[in-house]
């Protein structure tokens, strides 16, 4: 497929698709390089709201994956913008860590973490990442506040996440907790949701059809990347294997247009495209 622009755009996925963890995935600094040398733009995408832009960056660059911070788009990012956009000026309960802190004040929103505020009604917008430090009292406070009216948004449904422990709960399970005790569901801004990747189309200025979600996740980039009309690569370097790809695959109703192994595949096929389009 060729845009009408004849342009290419790259939206990255981070965990699972450019590291694990600490540990980069092979071939991850040599990918990102090839777009720099093409001039192919790119936005890391990621739904990780504890960290800011500038520690993401920091943490690809201690790989040796150039990045900077503009590069990188984060799901406090996007649910910070999303609200400045839509509900600029409403009183804000904020659930989150430093990444949804510093999002909350770059947008200049009216944003607190008062719980006198939710229980007395003055809050019209609760806004929840991942919190480590999620208390009974945070979680009482937030369904208070969402029961009175508030808008309840969620920067992802991730109920697990990946640790040094294994498996730990994610953003997702606080916000299935709150939903639970307030009985509203959640506006959710990270993938498989669109609205992260619209954000992302925006910020690189370029149409779903210039743009291709690159990730290792067919329910989580892919479904997004498809539900934004963008065109998705898939890369099995991380959820995604060959073992469950059909089932991904049925359960998402996603068909990626390449599949590769690896990221040197995938950077292959990305230079065939370039190729192309310029043609």
């Amino acid at each position: 497929m060729t845009s009408a622009s004849g342009r290419i755009y790259a939206l990255i996925d981070l965990d699972g698709t450019m590291f694990h963890g600490s540990e980069r995935i092979d071939g991850a600094e040599l990918f990102i390089r090839a777009l720099q040398e093409r001039s192919i733009p790119y936005l890391f995408v990621t739904n990780n709201s504890s960290r800011t832009a500038e520690e993401v960056s920091g943490l690809l660059n201690h790989m040796d994956i150039p990045a900077r911070p503009k590069d990188v788009l984060t799901t406090a990012q996007a649910a910070a913008l999303y609200i400045k956009r839509n509900y600029e000026g409403k009183r804000v309960y904020m659930i989150g860590e430093t990444g949804l802190e510093q999002a909350c004040n770059e947008a200049g929103l009216n944003w607190t973490v008062e719980l006198d505020e939710a229980y007395a009604g003055e809050i019209e917008v609760v806004v929840q990442g991942i919190d480590r430090g999620f208390n009974y009292a945070k979680l009482e406070a937030a369904s208070t506040a969402v029961r009175k009216g508030a808008v309840f948004i969620a920067t992802n449904p991730d109920v697990m996440l990946p640790s040094d422990r294994g498996l730990s709960p994610g953003s997702g399970s606080l916000s299935r907790a709150i939903e639970a005790a307030s009985g509203v569901k959640p506006i959710y801004i990270g993938k498989p949701e669109p609205i992260i990747m619209n954000i992302a189309l925006d910020r690189l200025q370029c149409t779903p059809q210039e743009a291709i979600v690159i990730g290792d996740n067919m329910m989580t980039d892919m479904l997004a990347g498809a539900r934004a009309g963008c065109r998705t690569a898939l890369v099995l370097t991380g959820v995604t294997t060959s073992e469950n790809l059909a089932s991904y695959k049925a359960s998402s109703g996603v068909e990626p247009e390449v599949i590769c192994s690896t990221l040197a595949e995938m950077k292959d096929w990305l230079y065939r495209e370039y190729t192309r389009n310029q043609g």
